[in-house]
């Protein structure tokens, strides 16, 4: 390849196309945890759930998380300006969402909620349930009136 390509090239792959130049990248640094090493600590909104941040930072950007919930554990209606992505590893999931029939999800199941979409989940299973969710930006979330108590009013 001659220099001249590989500049021109290199230019390329500089602009995005709306002609900016594009944000540097930041390097990150990768991400190894076993499941046996996530320490979960209860959510401080629904008690019977706990959780854990493996990536990102949820007050300022994308983030995914690591949820745990016991059998018959249920995080009622709300929603988040993000989008939601969920997958489950471990349980059954009662997966609810406006204009969506409910859904019992096993192990590999997957379930996006638009931001600003009304949803709500419950554990099924005789054991635990694990799952992981992925936000594509700032976290936020908002309890939905006439839910569940409104979470004991916070």
């Amino acid at each position: 390849m001659s220099k001249k390509l590989i500049y021109i090239t290199c230019i390329a792959v500089l602009l995005v196309p709306n002609g900016r130049t594009a944000a540097p990248q930041i390097s990150k640094q990768g991400i190894v945890n076993p499941i046996a090493a996530v320490k979960f600590e209860q959510d401080g909104d629904v008690k019977c759930l706990s959780s854990a941040i493996e990536a990102g930072d949820p007050a300022v950007g994308a983030s995914t998380f690591i949820l745990k919930a016991p059998p018959k554990c249920l995080i009622p209606w709300h929603y988040h300006t993000a989008e939601e992505q969920l997958i489950v590893i471990r349980g059954a999931v009662l997966t609810e969402m406006d204009g969506i029939s409910p859904t019992v999800l096993g192990p590999g199941g997957f379930a996006v909620m638009p931001g600003k979409e009304k949803h709500q989940f419950s554990c099924k299973s005789k054991g635990e349930c694990i799952v992981v969710v992925v936000f594509d930006r700032k976290y936020d979330i908002f309890w939905v009136r006439g839910s569940q108590y409104l979470l004991e009013q916070k």
